[in-house]
């Protein structure tokens, strides 16, 4: 008898876990959402205008930042790869903190 509870207690733990949605998805989703708009689906950014996401040396030189970046947004002058940005990026305040983990998972292995 204490099997068979041990058996339904485990095959109830990894249906729960299947539910969890992938993270990588959720963050792709949130990107879409919220950025693609502006950094394109590429993450390549839109000329003078937008710095891209794809090979950006901001995204690994300020690691620290990019989690208030994508909740509060950007006002100051930024440099990209040499190119110096000035549009302001709106924030996302809205998204939870798992959200902003997913989606900073997303754009930190997608290029």
């Amino acid at each position: 008898m204490w099997h068979k509870g041990l058996a339904m207690v485990l095959m109830a733990f990894f249906s729960l876990a299947a539910c969890q949605p992938n993270t990588f998805q959720e963050g792709e989703r949130l990107y879409k959402a919220n950025c693609a708009n502006c950094h394109l689906d590429d993450g390549k950014g839109l000329g003078a205008l937008i710095p891209p996401l794809a090979g950006a040396d901001y995204l690994s030189q300020n690691r620290e930042r990019l989690a208030c970046i994508l909740r509060h947004g950007l006002n100051d002058t930024i440099v990209v790869n040499g190119v110096t940005y000035a549009e302001k990026m709106p924030g996302v305040p809205t998204l939870t903190d798992i959200q902003v983990a997913n989606l900073l998972n997303f754009i930190n292995n997608s290029w």
